[in-house]
């Protein structure tokens, strides 16, 4: 460990405090340095679901019709549900907000979301709120618990993300963090930007043998034999927890799990597959001892194959029953009877099993029956009679009885996708030697996934479960925020690089990139590639290239840095080649007698979650430094 970055880190901040921001829950966590190995998951939330019993609360908004914030969470729910339909039109209602940052191609600073109301606001806004929300939250409970008030200068943030998410995706969340007012661009290391992934697996090399679930161990867990436990919820796996003040602290040994003996140094990699309400992304580790500093060995990779997709395919069957007319209608005007809906729907899908037998029962909302019934004509019992589908029925309670294979078909589309990309990320040939697989984030609990993932893959690694997986992210978010130097080597996402201007050669280069200057014959447009996609990188890892302006005299240096997912790029102007930073050296009021050739060096550093650019005049030592940014451009 070098101590000298460890005692900065405690002088600085009191506390790290770790925000999963889910698309379907959030929640917050927080250590404070002098005592980093307990860590505390938030105080419980009021207003939980029937059959949903977790520490986070539904990512959900409401803004006033006048656009102002006014809750969050169950409370913005319940609120909004209580409201009269001729008022809750006018309120901004959103939820599941987050995946559009996944969705949106060409993502900015002006990307809108829309509300249930159909009316829109600006996303960066929402965001904004959000984590607004849980600073404020966050503060309130420290100042609570440590009888002062609470400072947010004293607070080291950590925000999560996908990994899989796209560089602008990353940036805009750390946009709307500032606007949140959590840190600020003169003082960005006050935040940083966690991959989901890589948090849930700082967390399980702490894992202890008690604190997981073995899926393919045959033999009995605790006196569970393995069908048992898939069911039970993981009721019998107990960690040790210190109830205080209604929030719930983990303690986290100082040492690397024992599951770890078992592998071997430089040679056993380990797979985390990270499955939450939007995405599932995966990434590849090895350890390495005896420090436990971790390497990637794969980019990261996944894809939109989280539990909405389960949502999605409940929501065509309805279409399928009772009329995509009918539906879209519904949902506009009756938008509180439509959250209620899906509310009553989560809770049947969390008790979705492999081995049930009896049916699950959803209750249809009073405003559902009588709405349909005014718009078709006749009852929502007739339309189920009518529509064929002969595993969902009506029950005479007023509900919809669906059969356990109906409800595991609506799971089918979904867990299919995620196993298919999780044997093409086998089937690499970075990827061998797998000897774990952790199954974390929130629709790990899904004794379907469970199934799916130990019958494809419980042959080739063991996969493993932590108890509590809905809340390993946070935990891990909060030891990365606690220590960020513990990820050594990473894959760069992209091919970054310059465009530069070569001396044009006969035969080599394009005759469209030809250009004649001062006598002189360039080639315009060369991306001079800096790193490679999927190139192994370690943290602070600097690449330093050294250019010459085209004219000695120049005072004003410009530099433009580009991206791209390919890896073999000649110039910058191929498709798919992105400008996403510009180092701007401007050298007027320099005295120094002007050199004959200029040398510029330039630099860029990878390795960590996100990557800054730097240009130096070496005659003169001036320099520039940017950020790389990905909206703006």
């Amino acid at each position: 460990k070098d101590s000298d970055a460890e005692d900065a880190v405690e002088q600085l901040y009191l506390v790290v405090v770790a925000i999963d921001f889910g698309t379907t829950s959030s929640g917050y966590a927080y250590s404070f340095t002098k005592e980093p190995e307990c860590i505390h998951v938030m105080r419980r939330w009021e207003g939980g679901d029937p059959g949903v019993s977790n520490q986070k609360t539904p990512t959900t908004i409401l803004l006033t019709p006048e656009r102002k914030f006014h809750s969050f969470g169950y409370a913005a729910r319940d609120f909004y549900h209580d409201l009269d339909p001729t008022e809750s039109k006018h309120w901004l209602y959103f939820e599941k907000f987050k995946m559009k940052l996944h969705t949106t191609g060409n993502l900015t600073m002006e990307t809108d979301l829309t509300a249930a109301n159909g009316k829109k606001v600006k996303a960066l806004e929402i965001f904004a709120y959000a984590l607004q929300f849980f600073k404020e939250q966050a503060l309130k409970e420290l100042s609570d618990q440590g009888g002062s008030d609470f400072e947010n200068t004293e607070v080291r943030w950590v925000i999560t993300v996908p990994a899989i998410w796209k560089q602008p995706a990353k940036q805009f969340m750390r946009q709307a963090a500032y606007k949140a007012g959590m840190a600020s661009p003169e003082n960005p290391e006050q935040l940083i930007i966690a991959l989901e992934p890589e948090a849930a697996s700082i967390y399980c090399r702490k894992l202890r043998l008690h604190q997981m679930i073995d899926l393919s161990s045959r033999a009995p867990v605790n006196g569970y034999s393995p069908s048992d436990t898939i069911g039970t919820g993981f009721t019998q796996a107990k960690e040790h927890v210190r109830h205080k003040r209604q929030s719930r602290t983990f303690m986290v040994e100082n040492v690397i799990g024992e599951i770890w003996s078992e592998l071997e140094e430089g040679r056993d990699r380990y797979i985390v597959v990270d499955s939450g309400g939007g995405t599932v992304d995966m990434t590849v580790h090895q350890i390495r001892l005896p420090e436990g500093h971790l390497k990637e060995l794969y980019k990261a990779t996944g894809g939109p194959y989280g539990s909405l997709g389960v949502d999605y395919e409940f929501e065509k069957l309805l279409c399928k029953i009772f009329g995509e007319d009918f539906i879209e209608q519904f949902k506009i005007k009756r938008p509180a009877a439509w959250v209620d809906l899906m509310i009553a729907f989560e809770s049947r899908k969390r008790a979705a099993a492999p081995d049930r037998t009896n049916p699950l029962n959803i209750t249809l909302p009073f405003s559902f029956i009588d709405y349909y019934k005014k718009f078709r004509g006749h009852s929502v019992e007739h339309a189920l009679r009518k529509s064929n589908v002969d595993f969902v029925k009506w029950s005479s309670q007023g509900m919809l009885r669906m059969s356990p294979d109906a409800m595991n078909a609506l799971f089918k589309p979904t867990i299919d996708q995620i196993v298919q990309h999780l044997s093409e990320v086998f089937d690499k040939p970075e990827v061998t030697n797998v000897k774990f697989l952790f199954l974390v984030g929130g629709f790990a609990e899904s004794p379907l996934l469970q199934q799916a993932v130990q019958s494809a893959f419980g042959a080739r690694c063991r996969v493993i479960i932590p108890q509590d997986v809905g809340l390993t992210i946070l935990k891990g978010a909060v030891l990365f925020g606690l220590d960020p130097a513990v990820i050594k080597v990473r894959r760069s996402p992209l091919t970054y690089g310059v465009g530069v201007l070569n001396r044009f050669v006969e035969g080599k280069h394009p005759p469209e990139k030809l250009l004649v200057k001062d006598g002189t014959r360039w080639c315009t447009d060369v991306f001079d590639k800096f790193i490679s996609a999927d190139q192994s990188v370690a943290l602070g890892e600097t690449v330093t290239r050294s250019y010459t302006p085209a004219k000695p005299s120049q005072l004003v240096i410009v530099i433009n840095i580009y991206s791209s997912e390919q890896d073999n790029v000649g110039f910058i102007t191929e498709s798919g080649v992105k400008k996403c930073g510009t180092l701007r050296l401007d050298l007027t009021g320099t005295d120094a007698a002007v050199p004959n050739r200029r040398e510029i060096k330039t630099l860029m550093q990878f390795g960590d979650t996100e990557i800054k650019a730097m240009a130096i005049d070496v005659a003169t030592s001036k320099s520039v430094k940017v950020g790389i940014d990905f909206l703006n451009y």
